[in-house]
């Protein structure tokens, strides 16, 4: 089990959402945060809010300037969870090359960023935590899902090739799949959401995986099992049950 009491930890994407919901839960465990998201109000306002330390870090993980600025501001920490994320639900049949390209660069390049100024001195220390933050999305392509389904796609395979590399180091990696959670991005959606979740009750489960350890954590469980097993499905037999 994890000791937070005394940890600094780097919160990339904590102005709202599941952010602000694990920040709630993290500072109330005794950890020092460190906020970030382009919002400097809204970081304020969560920082005057939670029980314990917290300081207050802009960034645009769209810029690269931005990133690297804000982790020289951000100065030493024992891990970083990247919680960042763009959606909108998208068919290629109404193709939006600027929303598309967004999903990409926030969701994955934006997290490749954000690693790229983290991984090197945690590796040069030996030790560090950095969590990610996936989808259930990432199994397999989805209708409506362009852009949004691959980028997490795309982050699922990089969690786990930075896991690989660093199984033998003091660095732990971990990745967490949500399903969906009631937030300003799936309020974008129309259709019907199966086991929608609060942020409370998502950043729990975060929390909990976090604090246990382990490698990947998907949920919910049985919602999460769906797109788990159609990961083993032949593509024809997938297509028919899904699209």
């Amino acid at each position: 089990m994890r000791d937070w009491n005394g940890k600094r930890y780097w919160l990339v994407g904590a102005s709202e959402g599941l952010g602000r919901a694990l920040a709630m839960k993290m500072s109330r465990a005794g950890a020092e945060l460190v906020l970030s998201a382009r919002s400097a109000e809204r970081l304020q306002d969560l920082a005057a809010e939670l029980p314990g330390r917290a300081t207050v870090v802009t960034i645009d993980i769209a810029d690269r300037e931005s990133v690297k600025a804000a982790r020289a501001e951000v100065g030493e920490i024992d891990g970083m969870i990247f919680l960042a994320g763009a959606y909108w639900p998208l068919s290629a049949k109404n193709w939006d090359a600027e929303a598309v390209e967004t999903m990409f660069d926030v969701n994955l390049t934006g997290a490749a960023r954000v690693l790229g100024e983290v991984v090197p001195g945690f590796v040069e220390r030996d030790r560090g935590h950095i969590v990610l933050t996936g989808s259930l999305s990432g199994f397999r392509g989805l209708p409506g899902a362009i852009g949004y389904a691959a980028s997490k796609a795309g982050l699922y395979s990089l969690a786990e090739s930075i896991d690989g590399d660093l199984k033998d180091t003091g660095v732990e990696v971990q990745l967490v799949n949500p399903g969906f959670i009631k937030t300003r991005l799936t309020d974008k959606n129309e259709f019907k959401m199966p086991f929608i979740m609060e942020p409370e009750a998502a950043a729990d489960v975060f929390f909990e995986h976090m604090t246990a350890g382990g490698f990947v954590r998907s949920f919910p469980t049985l919602f999460s099992l769906v797109f788990r097993l159609s990961a083993f499905l032949p593509h024809g037999i997938y297509r028919r049950l899904f699209f």
